[in-house]
């Protein structure tokens, strides 16, 4: 995000705010993902918080604009995925579970077929509406749930959820 001031002298033309639409005729406009704005229209996406100010980070991903916490919480701490470490494309869909972030698609590495979202007892394949249970960092697809006998009771309980992109 740049945070330019306009007028130095050197008429430019007027531009027009990737927000609002509006002319941008204030003193100062910002310059984010190829696009101008208005000060007050630069918004996170999800919580609308106010991203104008000078020295807030904005992150952008998938066409939406984000601050800190929002990309935090929609991609993971690193924007890597949980299973194989590699980063994950912006256009690309994830899995989410117990804030962690994981590819949803198939990807081949090489010649083989690996998909990270995937029971760690019959290694199928999750996709979105698939109900799974997250023990301990792992993921096991609704008919493979370790039993009772082998979950200790200092362990937290599962989590049943729907897979959700």
């Amino acid at each position: 995000m740049v945070n330019s001031q306009v007028g130095s002298g050197v008429a430019s033309p007027p531009r027009s705010c990737a927000g609002c639409g509006g002319k941008i005729a204030d003193r100062f406009l910002l310059f984010s993902m190829e696009r101008y704005w208005h000060t007050r229209c630069l918004n996170c996406s999800c919580c609308h918080a106010h991203l104008g100010d000078i020295g807030t980070t904005c992150y952008s991903k998938g066409g939406m604009i984000l601050c800190r916490s929002d990309y935090i919480r929609l991609f993971g701490h690193s924007g890597a995925c949980s299973t194989c470490g590699q980063s994950i494309p912006a256009n690309e869909m994830v899995m989410r579970a117990q804030g962690n972030v994981y590819h949803l698609k198939v990807r081949p590495p090489g010649l083989t077929v690996v998909s990270c979202f995937t029971c760690a007892t019959c290694r199928n394949r999750l996709v979105p509406g698939d109900r799974f249970h997250y023990v301990n960092g792992t993921i096991f697809c609704e008919h493979d749930r370790p039993g009772g006998a082998l979950l200790s009771s200092h362990l937290p309980p599962t989590a049943e959820q729907p897979c959700v992109a």
